[in-house]
């Protein structure tokens, strides 16, 4: 179920909302003054998500300047708002779903068929003809079983193999749940062909909020050794899909995009330096999600209480209106660090555990690594989550122990 999105169409006009440039991304201080516009004029109840648009819209221009050979597939599931969706369609984005239902979100908003990837390698075959249906003619596939399903259902169709990459480096690393070695990958592809699809290429993903530049280029050295050999056997791939993992910017520092461009750029001139006897580089997409909305979002939640759980305890135990049912789902084992603000509070801070408000153990999401705040904190103050615009309503839930799912809001 997709969690409430709030749009606002009240006291402003979406004319007035709406005006700020898109060329290009907002600074810090004119990103902070739209989102106290927003706050004071709204008064919206915590906790909720803010994200700007036209944030979003400038990290997409940016990926597109960086790295122009790749066409970009926004892999949904990071936020799948309306207006976020129906901004990027806007800008001729493409969209990588993993559901009917997300195909029916970015169709709706008027994304072409052709301009959707279904790249879940685990689909119900009754999906796989619906997507069909609708004239999604590109699927990933890891396994025979799923690719005899696309043989029945999709056929004719575009199909990629995803391989298992390491993912070291990643603060968010993907398991083996996904992908497949080179060999079976390899088999795969040449049975894609005896069943009438379109062995199109091959994926990847190193992990989500990669750290390391370098992961793409391992990763397509491998990809680009498939290509040989099954060009070898009469098996012209024509695409790359180098998968998502592209960072936000959480406590430690990342490079910029325009350096994981260019080590991507130079890794695929170095390891694609020709197709059969040409210079023309296979296709590559890009399946960003958290570059492109999480620094785009803000969630504002309240303390509800603050305790210590001794007379000799240090550390303040700070509970918050939200925790990892509510949203904050990626700071399981404390993976993603995000970078925390509290609202008027200046001067001396000491450490403190962050906890959620659910009646669940499991809900406390940050303890071993010690946050810091505000030692004149108080019940009842606002504290900022920044970076939050990726998973985080789309993780939370839709109504443990009776909270509501995150409310949305997109200007």
């Amino acid at each position: 179920m997709q969690p409430h999105v709030g749009t606002l169409r009240t006291r402003e006009s979406s004319r007035t909302i709406l005006k700020h440039s898109a060329a290009q991304k907002p600074s810090a201080p004119q990103a902070q003054s739209k989102f106290s516009r927003f706050v004071e004029a709204q008064k919206p109840k915590t906790p909720f998500l803010f994200v700007d648009l036209d944030a979003v819209e400038a990290s997409y221009r940016a990926l597109r300047q960086h790295l122009p050979h790749g066409d970009v597939f926004y892999a949904v599931k990071a936020n799948p708002a309306q207006e976020v969706v129906d901004r990027l369609v806007s800008l001729g984005s493409s969209f990588d779903v993993a559901s009917p239902a997300e195909i029916e979100l970015v169709m709706n908003a008027g994304a072409s068929p052709e301009h959707v990837s279904f790249g879940n390698t685990i689909k119900k075959e009754v999906d796989i003809a619906l997507a069909y249906a609708r004239g999604v003619r590109l699927y990933a596939f890891d396994a025979e079983a799923e690719l005899l399903k696309l043989a029945r259902s999709a056929p004719g169709s575009k199909v990629f193999c995803r391989l298992l990459m390491d993912c070291d480096g990643a603060d968010w690393p993907l398991s083996r749940k996904f992908g497949c070695e080179l060999d079976v990958a390899f088999d795969l592809l040449r049975k894609a062909k005896k069943l009438g699809l379109i062995p199109y290429g091959v994926s990847f993903h190193v992990g989500s909020q990669q750290t390391r530049v370098d992961q793409w280029g391992f990763a397509l050295e491998k990809t680009a050794a498939l290509f040989e050999a099954l060009r070898n056997n009469g098996i012209e791939l024509q695409m790359v899909n180098i998968g998502g993992g592209l960072p936000a910017r959480y406590r430690d520092a990342v490079a910029p995009v325009e350096a994981y461009a260019a080590a991507i750029r130079d890794s695929m001139t170095q390891y694609f330096p020709g197709r059969a006897g040409g210079s023309r580089l296979p296709r590559m997409i890009v399946e960003p999600g958290r570059s492109l909305v999480g620094d785009a979002g803000t969630i504002e939640a309240e303390v509800v209480l603050i305790s210590k759980k001794g007379y000799t305890e240090n550390v303040r135990w700070v509970y918050l209106d939200i925790g990892k049912f509510g949203g904050l789902a990626e700071t399981h084992d404390e993976a993603i660090k995000y970078r925390i603000e509290a609202v008027g509070r200046k001067g001396a801070s000491g450490p403190v555990i962050l906890a959620g408000p659910s009646c669940d153990s499991v809900d406390i999401m940050y303890e071993k690594y010690k946050y810091e705040l505000p030692l004149s904190l108080q019940v009842g103050d606002r504290l900022r989550i920044h970076a939050t615009g990726a998973y985080t309503s789309s993780y939370s839930s839709v109504g443990f122990n009776g909270f509501a799912p995150l409310p949305t809001y997109c200007l």
